[in-house]
């Protein structure tokens, strides 16, 4: 198993879903853990629960990542969770024709901004040590176009780049700081309730929002979380640059067999 002894480990958007389930598992595998949310109160709250220190933070502020630099100057892996689809409080439109621009720049805001300056944030937070690992949560939605999504597809895909972006950065300098993005689809958060319900009708509903993946079913935050500790961990130290897809075999193509 990977371990994450004596690491200090950052974790953006860790009251909830992945971000908590990771926060978790970094800390069963040895890992300091320090849970970063824009909720005070829910994250308060979840960091009481796994016995860890908590930090407020709105990624797309550039004044509360100086906060948190001085709180933590030094550290070994950041994970950046934090994000927004653009849903939570429109219900849009939000294809390329009719989104409208504040729309657009709400969700790049969070999640191309929030990106970059963890980024930085970390880089100059590992760079005196010489090594580290990113962890940058991207989407299967930055991989493929998303016509309903456009803003935040275009913002997963522009983590997906950027994350390459360091990942060179960070070689050329001579540093052992590895940058990568992970990918996955459908993984069974809160954010999936409102269209599930508690109703009899659940499990149908399921199975209808995972038809097309090949595996027929969600993903759980577990699963993301245990990569997530093979990327922070040396283990996975020649990986750096790379996209991690969970996907169900969702982007591998179809499950079914051709017709004759």
């Amino acid at each position: 198993m990977a371990k994450l002894d004596d690491k200090l480990c950052v974790v953006t958007g860790g009251a909830r879903g992945i971000g908590f389930a990771t926060c978790k598992a970094f800390l069963a595998a040895g890992a300091d853990v320090i849970l970063t949310d824009i909720d005070e109160e829910a994250g308060q709250a979840a960091a009481n629960e796994l016995r860890c220190r908590f930090h407020k933070l709105d990624v797309q502020h550039e004044s509360d990542w100086e906060d948190l630099a001085d709180a933590a100057p030094a550290i070994d892996v950041l994970f950046n969770n934090a994000g927004i689809t653009g849903f939570e409080d429109s219900p849009g439109p939000h294809d390329p024709e009719n989104a409208s621009l504040a729309e657009w720049r709400r969700v790049h805001a969070v999640n191309s901004d929030g990106t970059f300056l963890g980024c930085r944030y970390a880089i100059r937070a590992m760079k005196a040590k010489g090594s580290g690992s990113i962890i940058n949560m991207s989407s299967r939605s930055g991989l493929v176009g998303i016509p309903g999504a456009a803003a935040y597809a275009a913002s997963k895909a522009a983590i997906r780049n950027h994350t390459k972006s360091v990942a060179l950065y960070c070689a050329q300098q001579g540093w052992a700081i590895r940058c990568n993005s992970i990918h996955p689809a459908a993984i069974l958060t809160e954010i999936w309730e409102p269209m599930l319900g508690d109703g009899p009708d659940r499990e149908a509903k399921m199975a209808a929002l995972v038809a097309d993946t090949p595996l027929k079913r969600f993903g759980t935050v577990e699963e993301v979380a245990a990569l997530c500790v093979y990327v922070a961990s040396d283990e996975s130290g020649y990986m750096t640059g790379a996209e991690l897809t969970l996907d169900g075999g969702l982007l591998a193509g179809s499950a079914a067999s051709p017709g004759s």
